[in-house]
């Protein structure tokens, strides 16, 4: 898999027609459609507690339009990740949720740097004559903890490009309403944390991209610290044997997929 410059370079250079995204390890991911990109939950610190190296240099990373964090837990909102991305990006803007804006500027990052959001707002980012829209749902890791002011504390993403939505669960267990939050946005590619205390099970996966009749159902937050799962094959064995029709893809840290139109 490609790593460091060479990683970089082929997310510049990539030039596919439908959205294309790489994994960066646990909840990380990058998502490109046309020239627009977009880093999910970038965790690229060195760490003790890391079982995989970082596939690339946070302060390499020249090009990202926007950083998204789903909730705070370090692994979701690296300071160091963030910062170093913002410093390198200097367009770049953080989207994450209005109640942990304050955590982020305790993290160095200002808030002329943020764009906060909450359950069923849109961010729409537009570029060389093509946008990204994102809509927020909530997260329940293991509750929602909804309160007035602050809203929800944690989110998932739906990244609508062209025809295609991509949904990032951040963490999170299945609730009550989301899949009648989820359906309406017809999913493309469902991004799922399948490890990890709090957060679904490969079945529970599994049903709830049956559930939303997501095309593609990707699992992540796994084989990257310790403590979050050693591995795929789990999640594989269950979605032979159990979800033939289910189509899913396994990454490799730095691996690239252009997602299929049909």
């Amino acid at each position: 898999m490609p790593r460091g410059h060479e990683l970089i370079e082929e997310i510049e250079f990539d030039h596919s027609w439908t959205p294309r995204i790489w994994w960066l390890g646990h909840a990380g991911f990058v998502i490109k459609f046309h020239a627009m990109i977009f880093y999910v939950d970038p965790c690229l610190s060195p760490s003790a507690d890391r079982l995989l190296d970082p596939p690339l240099d946070p302060a390499t990373v020249k090009h990202a339009d926007m950083v998204l964090s789903t909730h705070t837990h370090a692994r979701h909102m690296d300071g160091p990740t963030l910062m170093a991305i913002l410093e390198a990006s200097p367009k770049a803007k953080l989207v994450l949720p209005k109640s942990t804006a304050h955590h982020a500027k305790g993290l160095g990052i200002g808030f002329h740097r943020m764009t906060t959001t909450d359950a069923d707002l849109r961010i729409e980012y537009f570029k060389s004559g093509d946008y990204m829209r994102i809509y927020a749902v909530p997260a329940a890791h293991p509750e929602l903890e909804w309160t007035p002011i602050g809203g929800y504390p944690r989110l998932g993403y739906l990244i609508r490009c062209g025809g295609t939505t991509i949904y990032h669960a951040g963490d999170g267990v299945p609730y009550d309403s989301i899949v009648p939050r989820l359906r309406p946005y017809n999913v493309t590619v469902a991004l799922l944390p399948v490890a990890g205390p709090g957060n679904f099970t490969v079945e529970q996966a599994a049903q709830l991209a049956e559930d939303i009749e997501a095309r593609w159902l990707v699992p992540m937050h796994y084989g990257t610290f310790n403590g979050c799962g050693g591995g795929s094959s789990e999640f594989v064995n269950h979605m032979l044997f159990s979800r033939p029709a289910q189509r899913f893809k396994i990454f490799e840290p730095g691996e690239g997929w252009t997602i299929p139109e049909d």
